[in-house]
């Protein structure tokens, strides 16, 4: 990280001479602009602008219909992107760049856009401050890496995609030294660029890694993850090779998660922690645990937002299918880690590595902060093979189904205010009838003829 003044610095003497001013879309890409570093640091520190429907596209940058915020109809106007000074880094891969994360206020009043995913976290953030209550979270990030570059694989239609490695990676040193010509620069370029990654290592399928980040405030651990991504792909891409976050992208293959850890801080300690209780879980723990639980199906559409992100929740492949809790058990959607030490915390094992960070990070305190204020009882752990107990609620199998728990979710309206929630739900919506449209290559081959 580099303060202002360094940056100017910097700029001055010609080690700089780009600037990259972003901000985090819906999907959690980092959308912007490239500033001549010298008219960065003379004006467009303060802000600059962008079109609004930034906020209000899908993937494909389309324009959809049904957003409250952006349409047609009201102009597709602009937002103001405010650079967070906080946020300056340089970008050792990238020669003599930096970049900004921004946040984004409404072009008339300047008022927050409150369905921004950095606003959307920082009002949890917020919510939990009022209560004494500092959120701590780490993600992980995990991901295929694939031999040939995106664009030829796209040239070649998705199609005959080969794994980097050969077997399964969990783990194994030997498999990867032969990935090292990408996860080694991943490593060594996003601390320089002040992302604190503690390590990475095989995951379990062929071609998957693990990419590890220190734990942090719950802004700064979206950031960082926001931006980490961001670079595997930009370094995987200068070695020849694609990193894909898709969740499932083969039937028989394990998918790709995005591991919430996550606790809370109070004056410094951590306020889940208590040596004389049970797993060391303090009573405010167990009380966000059993809001996380007990609210895991409204808040589903925040970890896992897409047609694909639910192909990944299979029994037997470590992706858990159910809302329990349970010790050291990787088949449940929660579990406590580091037990009974003074680094307790919860684990959610429900994301995909699709997911928008800033959103994920957010969901999860609102349900938590939720069951504190409502002092809900953790119910009993689950032990065992947890897929296949019947009596175990289910998470949303669906994004149909997750959209309409998101839609009717009065918890999440009162945490994160009906604007955001129809937004998100108007997202969710249009995913899924994108996915009805579409006809796909296994109804051709599976009924062309025998229809």
């Amino acid at each position: 990280m580099i303060s202002f003044d360094t940056l100017k610095a910097e700029v001055a003497e010609g080690r700089i001479d780009t600037v990259l001013v972003c901000l985090v879309d819906m999907q959690g890409r980092l959308m912007g602009k490239r500033f001549h570093a010298a008219h960065f640091v003379e004006t467009a520190w303060a802000e600059t602008h962008c079109r609004n429907y930034l906020l209000a596209t899908d993937l494909e940058m389309d324009t959809p219909s049904g957003y409250a915020a952006a349409s047609w109809e009201k102009g597709y106007g602009d937002y103001v992107m405010r650079p967070d000074l906080a946020t300056l880094r340089r970008l050792p891969w990238l020669e003599g760049t930096a970049t900004v994360l921004c946040d984004v206020l409404d072009h008339h009043d300047h008022a927050p856009v409150p369905h921004s995913p950095r606003e959307v976290l920082k009002a949890q953030i917020a919510r939990a401050e009022a209560m004494g209550l500092a959120p701590v979270m780490a993600t992980e990030l995990e991901f295929f890496l694939f031999e040939q570059s995106h664009d030829t694989i796209r040239k070649g239609g998705f199609r005959d995609l080969v794994p980097l490695s050969g077997h399964n990676a969990d783990y194994s040193i030997l498999q990867t030294t032969r990935d090292e010509h990408v996860m080694r620069p991943v490593r060594n370029h996003l601390r320089a660029a002040g992302v604190p990654v503690e390590n990475s290592k095989g995951e379990a399928e062929t071609g998957q890694a693990e990419l590890n980040i220190r734990y942090s405030d719950a802004l700064t651990c979206a950031d960082n993850h926001t931006v980490a991504k961001h670079a595997v792909k930009e370094i995987a891409d200068s070695r020849g090779v694609a990193a894909s976050f898709l969740p499932k992208w083969h039937a028989d293959k394990v998918g790709s998660a995005a591991h919430i850890h996550q606790s809370l801080f109070r004056e410094g300690t951590n306020a889940f922690h208590d040596a004389g209780a049970a797993h060391g879980m303090s009573q405010v723990m167990r009380h966000y645990l059993a809001g996380l639980i007990a609210y895991a199906p409204d808040m589903m559409v925040f970890l896992a937002p897409y047609v694909n992100s639910y192909k990944r929740f299979s029994p037997g492949t470590f992706a858990p299918t159910k809302t329990a809790w349970s010790v050291d058990n990787r088949t449940a959607g929660y579990r406590p880690v580091g037990e009974g030490s003074a680094g307790v915390r919860v684990e959610c094992r429900i994301p995909g590595s699709d997911v928008n960070p800033y959103l994920a990070c957010a969901a999860q305190p609102a349900a938590g902060l939720t069951g504190i204020e409502e002092m809900r009882e953790l119910p009993a752990p689950v032990s065992g093979d947890i897929y296949g107990m019947e009596a175990v609620a289910d998470v949303p199998r669906s994004l149909r189904e997750a959209t309409d728990r998101l839609r009717g979710s009065a918890m999440l309206r009162a945490a994160m205010g009906d604007r955001v929630v129809e937004h998100y739900t108007r997202a969710a919506e249009i995913e899924q009838e994108a996915f009805d449209r579409a006809v796909t290559d296994r109804e051709i081959a599976r009924r062309f003829e025998r229809s």
